[in-house]
């Protein structure tokens, strides 16, 4: 995170702390910690528009990890965190990655991945030592580099990752313009404005820092000198306890946690002064509207949702009173042209629900990847969309109904089933199989399998179990089923098309949505 002007203006502050530990590092050590990370960079051959990785859990090094890419024109990649080896490895590969940063909790994941990455030269260990001429330790590499800037900063910007029906993720690269390091891109100046970022804010961030929302969130407290409180993982009542012991202004959160918050009993909710919160906001997964009428009478009107993706396309907002309002919307559209249409690219009528697309806001392209930048767009260019299904009311308000990707948002955290199908059919006791999302009553939807046995072979939990242990070995726990239903036969279509809404409507009921 660039700490810009506020080295000087308030070298003393602390630029965040750790919500566990209470380990607290200041703007000038943020700075100084940066400026460090940057210079080996440039040392390594590093220049404006090549890439890096970060690999770690919430820690106090992530910051420094990205800052220094900040103030360096880098582009750099925030894994999420619960990926295995091979899942890491290619997305070193994929993002053209030169450098990992990771950390003691994560190196045998990461020690494992490198042996697949050639091109990346130097793995550093933000808060260990060191063990090779390849993987180094960053207290040891930087400890004799200067304190003070490179000689050539400019603006650097996350490549971060967002997975597609493939089931492989895609890097989404975003013009970087050569700017001076303390000019933010456009959309950030935007976010500000619509998040109610000020001068000496206090941000809660309760979310894994390789999440794009946090990510961009934490970035933007530090430029507007405020400090951010990190939560290694979240916790309900920690983070209720957290908010009057900091004076905790600003936080976003994702339904799930909200929903936990919830969940606790009475006296605990009641046992914390949140009144120092001037506004929450959440995004990642639609809400469901119980669950955001019970929150908005306990935290009253200061919950603000948003609309949009990692690419940029769009973005639709709505405060408290809005929304209820207008009972289940995403809000109404502030960036980007919104577009409902039809299979033959009509305009849908109000009221009716076609496929999302914007005028893109923000251009972007998938790194590396012109197939799938196409496959993203319309026909003649001007629109992008990632496949949800939507409406719009009389006065402009948006509401999502479905995923025509069959994307599975399981508390907050996308996952696309195709990974998931492409490997259990090959199992030698599986002939076909379907991944799809569920209703769970605390994670908004669970990944469900249903599979359709070899010839020969029972179903049952026995094999239930089998498929789901071999799923773990190679899929991120996040991805792999909770739980595996059998079938004689799956339904497909002529053209050999899985006709997979069919069986996913089974476990949806007669729910007008199939998005929670």
């Amino acid at each position: 995170m660039y700490t810009g002007k506020h080295v000087h203006l308030r070298p003393l502050q602390p630029a965040f702390i750790m919500a566990s530990t209470g380990e607290t590092v200041t703007y000038r050590e943020l700075d100084a910690r940066s400026n460090r990370l940057a210079h080996l960079f440039r040392r390594r051959g590093l220049k404006r528009l090549d890439h890096y990785s970060i690999f770690m859990e919430n820690n106090s090094r992530y910051f420094e990890a990205c800052g220094a890419g900040e103030r360096s024109g880098l582009y750099y990649t925030c894994v999420n965190s619960y990926l295995t080896a091979s899942e890491l490895a290619y997305i070193l590969t994929n993002s053209e990655s030169r450098v990992l940063i990771t950390s003691r909790e994560k190196l045998d994941v990461a020690r494992e991945a490198l042996k697949e990455c050639a091109k990346v030269e130097l793995c550093i260990v933000a808060d260990g030592e060191g063990e090779s001429d390849r993987i180094v330790g960053l207290q040891e590499v930087t400890a004799s580099l200067p304190h003070t800037p490179i000689s050539d900063e400019c603006v650097g910007t996350a490549m971060l990752y967002s997975s597609g029906t493939t089931g492989r993720p895609k890097g989404i690269l975003r013009p970087l313009p050569e700017l001076p390091a303390d000019q933010q891109l456009p959309l950030f100046d935007f976010l500000v404005k619509i998040w109610q970022y000020r001068e000496g804010m206090i941000y809660l961030s309760p979310a894994p820092l390789y999440h794009s929302a946090p990510q961009a969130a934490v970035n933007l407290t530090i430029k507007m000198g405020g400090t951010v409180i990190i939560m290694e993982r979240f916790d309900p009542e920690h983070y209720l306890e957290l908010i009057p012991k900091w004076g905790v202004t600003h936080t976003q959160l994702v339904p799930t946690m909200f929903s936990r918050m919830l969940k606790l009993p009475a006296e605990v909710r009641n046992r914390y002064d949140l009144s120092s919160l001037e506004i929450a906001i959440h995004a990642a997964a639609p809400c469901p509207a119980a669950v955001k009428d019970d929150i908005i009478k306990w935290w009253g009107p200061i919950i603000h949702e948003y609309y949009g993706a990692t690419e940029g396309l769009g973005f639709t907002s709505c405060d408290s009173e809005q929304w209820l309002a207008h009972r289940g919307t995403v809000g109404r559209v502030l960036l980007g042209d919104l577009h409902i249409l039809d299979e033959n690219m009509k305009a849908c009528p109000v009221g009716t629900a076609g496929t999302v697309w914007f005028k893109t806001a923000t251009p972007f392209e998938y790194f590396n990847d012109p197939v799938k930048t196409q496959e993203a767009r319309s026909a003649d260019g001007t629109m992008s969309t990632v496949g949800d299904v939507g409406y719009v009311d009389d006065d402009g308000y948006l509401y999502l109904t479905d995923r025509a990707t069959f994307m599975i948002i399981s508390g907050g955290v996308n996952i696309y089933p195709q990974e998931c199908e492409n490997l259990l059919i090959t199992h030698p006791k599986i002939a076909d199989a379907a991944v799809f999302g569920v209703p769970n009553p605390d994670l908004g939807e669970e990944v469900k399998a249903v599979v359709q046995p070899m010839p020969g072979v029972s179903p049952g939990q026995e094999l239930a179990d089998e498929l789901i242990a071999f799923c773990s070995q190679s899929l991120s726990r996040q991805k792999v089923p909770r739980s595996i239903d059998f079938e004689a036969e799956l339904p497909r279509l002529p053209t050999g098309k899985l006709y997979k809404r069919l069986l996913r409507d089974r476990y949806w009921g007669n729910k007008t949505s199939r998005i929670v």
